[in-house]
């Protein structure tokens, strides 16, 4: 393919129309790969099927040298990397499942500038075996993606440190290019307000970035939340729901492993034709769960937040939360899995009463999130009193098994500086609050309270406040005047 320096637009097109069949971009996809292949820095929001893979596919396979794309899931990279084998296009990755034959051969592609787009998760880029090669002179990298983006503000505090050591990347890899050398960065994510985008930007120390900010607002997807008094209510009114959808495809979301596979066997029993998904499931147990739903053997799966990212199925009519997730950023994401397509869906979350005196397993699900981030916070704090001033990451995790933690939480405060990914110093500047256990829960619980519009919630609180001014969506259970209607 031709170099982006000599691609005209109509070639670019060409190629769009070639690989992926599509007659035209739609916007803002052409001004966003673009942006890319001028090698510039970009923040992107586009909403759940909005099309941000092909985005960033199509400059970085236009390009000779390589993209590095940087994702959160396994299952989110072996989806992406297999639709593009299966279009005969150069793409490999690399993560702790991959077999060792296939990850040697991948080593010696990298080694040998053979590949275009290379995925990858946070650890698995800092990993010696991986960042080693990365740095070879030789080895040209147009730039650097980071997919799910929101990931980063979700999980980089605490659960996946490494996301916070992304900003250190960029410089470090430069200074073992040759002189001029350039590398680009775009951040894709479907959801992230407006703290969530300065975060990401800061992280990752985005130079003057190109932003493409889409409403998640859409019109054919209908909002539902509904009380079921009881736990057993809630499995009766989940029933009912799925049933009265005539073998439509859907999703169940639920919170942990266990609920998934219950649920799952339950709805068995009940004569559903389902299946349960969930992170400990192996590469190929996911992948045939994922390819029986798409083929529509599987009605729906019942699901933790390891499913739905990245697989692309436009005809999914309804996403019924059993449990909701904790954060709005989430909610966002897998409800907007249903109606890809533009015709009617339906999103419908059950809850608790008010006082979860029937059924607390909400409330109790909300303490277990708020328990467990303080106490990450508390032995991150003992911790910070311990660590030397400036080190190496590895040599920290060595000595103290919540190291990493505890590093990420002082640079989210700015009291860290990463010299390089490996090598940090303390600053002690910047916020002087402490290490709070506060957990960004209770934006949610307003929203599943509140009696304004749904839609107008959402946008309020992503940054799409204009938009939002006086908005009733004509289609919420709020502006239908059926709030909480179906009670069980």
């Amino acid at each position: 393919m031709e170099d982006h320096n000599s691609a005209s637009w109509s070639q670019v097109r060409d190629a769009f129309r070639e690989i992926w069949g599509y007659d035209d971009f739609r916007s803002p996809q052409g001004e966003i790969v673009q942006t890319l292949l001028q090698g510039k820095d970009a923040l992107i929001v586009l909403p759940t099927g909005g099309g941000k893979s092909i985005c960033f596919q199509l400059p970085a396979l236009l390009q000779s040298g390589l993209t590095l794309v940087v994702s959160p899931l396994v299952a989110l990279m072996e989806n992406q990397v297999q639709e593009l084998r299966d279009r005969h296009l150069n793409a490999a990755l690399l993560h702790g499942e991959v077999p060792t034959k296939q990850r040697k051969a991948t080593l010696n592609a990298l080694e040998n500038n053979q590949l275009r787009l290379l995925y990858l998760s946070p650890e698995t880029l800092l990993s010696p075996p991986v960042w080693q090669r990365l740095l070879d002179p030789k080895l040209a990298i147009n730039g650097i993606i980071l997919d799910e983006a929101h990931c980063l503000v979700q999980w980089g505090d605490t659960f996946r440190p490494a996301y916070r050591r992304l900003g250190a990347v960029r410089p470090a890899l430069l200074k073992s290019k040759p002189a001029g050398s350039k590398l680009a960065i775009a951040a894709f994510t479907a959801t992230a307000d407006p703290i969530a985008q300065k975060t990401i930007q800061s992280v990752l120390k985005l130079h003057k970035p190109s932003q493409f900010l889409l409403s998640p607002y859409r019109s054919n997807l209908s909002l539902q939340i509904q009380i079921a008094w009881t736990p057993r209510g809630r499995r009766q009114r989940m029933l009912q729901f799925i049933q009265s959808q005539d073998f439509q495809s859907g999703l169940v979301y639920v919170r942990t492993r266990q609920d998934a596979e219950e649920l799952a066997t339950w709805l068995g029993q009940q004569g559903c034709k389902t299946s349960p998904y969930h992170a400990g499931l192996s590469g190929e147990e996911r992948r045939n769960i994922e390819s029986n739903w798409i083929g529509d053997s599987l009605q729906f799966v019942v699901c933790t937040c390891a499913f739905g990212m990245g697989v692309n199925k436009p005809n999914v009519r309804w996403v019924l939360h059993y449990q909701t997730p904790a954060l709005l950023s989430e909610y966002i994401q897998e409800m907007g899995r249903a109606g890809r397509d533009g015709k009617p869906a339906m999103a419908l979350s059950l809850i608790s009463e008010c006082t979860g005196w029937l059924d607390p397993q909400d409330e109790h699900q909300r303490q277990f999130v708020a328990t467990q981030q303080q106490t990450l916070y508390r032995r991150a704090q003992n911790l910070v009193k311990k660590l030397p001033n400036q080190g190496n990451i590895n040599q920290v995790i060595e000595q103290y098994p919540d190291g990493a933690i505890a590093l990420s939480l002082l640079h989210s405060m700015g009291q860290l500086q990463w010299q390089d990914p490996f090598h940090y110093r303390i600053t002690r500047s910047g916020s002087s609050s402490g290490l709070s256990g506060a957990h960004p829960t209770q934006q949610m619980k307003q929203f599943l309270l509140t009696r304004e519009c749904r839609w107008q919630f959402l946008l309020q609180a992503f940054g799409f406040g204009q938009e939002a001014l006086g908005m009733r969506c004509g289609h919420c259970d709020n502006c239908l005047g059926k709030r909480f209607l179906g009670f069980i």
